[in-house]
């Protein structure tokens, strides 16, 4: 059987298949050319990430279809029920990528508690000239230690944010609408664990007495989740961290909240327009960015590649 991994595909996963005796390739086939190309070459698998679109069209015109892999976690870009209906397994990799996620919010986080996304474009150009004045300018960093972070959306990544909060010391309070408890467990390096039951709450209170805000939902179609009027509701100089969906912080309402002071700092690795961010977001001191690389670990990849392999391989009952 062929794979098309039109995405791409960690050597993990190749080597996985390929053992297995599937046939993987790795070309990007264009989206404008991938129905011809999957109807020449009998595709019967296709894995995709977020760039590649399988839609209804893509459905209809490509019989040979089987299956449809997602590496990672949302499944915006294909159509799930659609394809199901077509009998098309559609399957994503949930959980492999919740540890990479959840640590680059905390990159974020400490960027913007201590001025990173800032001192590190002024120190490469006037570090040697105004050393003294930059210093000054970043003496009133914070420690997130003590602080009350916001999980809104406790799904694993969430929860897995959660966990690192608690292993630094962070007060955890979260929103999730059809989560009422969720029970983490902190595991340290000597195997030794403790068990931390949260109960949600209401988005509003949250929003009132977290010290920073994490986002960990699904695209909405309903409007952003944090707008001008939930950034009213947070406490003065609170941050925000988005590394789920664009979309769900509306970009005017955060960057007027950062002019105004009443949000201290934001971290960004989704943005509305991908690939091309407004300047005005890109060019904002105040915001640390990175360009929708939450899952892009050596590890999570490798982690990807063997879930991809082996859900492949249960479907086609190969064992």
């Amino acid at each position: 059987m062929k794979v098309l991994a039109n995405d791409g595909l960690d050597q993990s996963g190749i080597i996985a298949l390929e053992i297995k005796g599937f046939e993987v390739i790795t070309t990007k086939v264009p989206q404008e050319f991938l129905i011809d190309y999957i109807n020449e070459n009998k595709i019967r698998t296709i894995l995709v990430r977020s760039a590649t679109q399988v839609r209804k069209d893509l459905i209809d015109a490509c019989p040979s279809l089987e299956i449809v892999g997602r590496g990672g976690v949302g499944m915006d870009n294909i159509d799930v029920d659609y394809a199901r209906s077509k009998n098309i397994h559609v399957f994503n990799t949930p959980s492999a990528s919740s540890e990479s996620v959840a640590e680059l919010v905390f990159a974020h986080l400490f960027t913007g508690a201590r001025f990173l996304q800032d001192s590190n474009r002024k120190m490469p150009i006037t570090g040697n000239t105004e050393f003294a004045k930059l210093k000054k300018s970043y003496e009133k960093g914070i420690e997130l230690r003590g602080k009350t972070i916001g999980i809104i959306g406790m799904g694993r990544i969430g929860q897995e944010v959660a966990r690192m909060a608690l292993g630094l010391g962070m007060r955890v309070i979260a929103a999730d609408s059809n989560v009422g408890r969720a029970s983490v467990k902190v595991k340290f390096y000597n195997n030794q664990f403790i068990n931390v039951d949260i109960e949600t709450e209401p988005l509003e209170g949250v929003l009132r007495h977290a010290d920073f805000i994490t986002l960990h939902v699904p695209a909405q179609n309903g409007g952003a989740v944090i707008g001008e009027k939930e950034f009213a509701m947070m406490k003065d100089g609170a941050a925000i961290v988005n590394c789920s969906r664009d979309g769900v912080v509306d970009e005017k309402a955060l960057i007027s909240a950062l002019d105004s002071g009443k949000i201290a700092f934001a971290g960004l690795d989704v943005f509305v327009n991908e690939p091309t961010p407004s300047t005005e977001i890109l060019m904002h001191p105040k915001i640390s960015l990175t360009p929708h690389t939450g899952a892009s670990t050596v590890e999570a990849q490798d982690r990807i590649g063997l879930s991809l392999a082996e859900q492949i391989c249960s479907i086609m009952q190969i064992h």
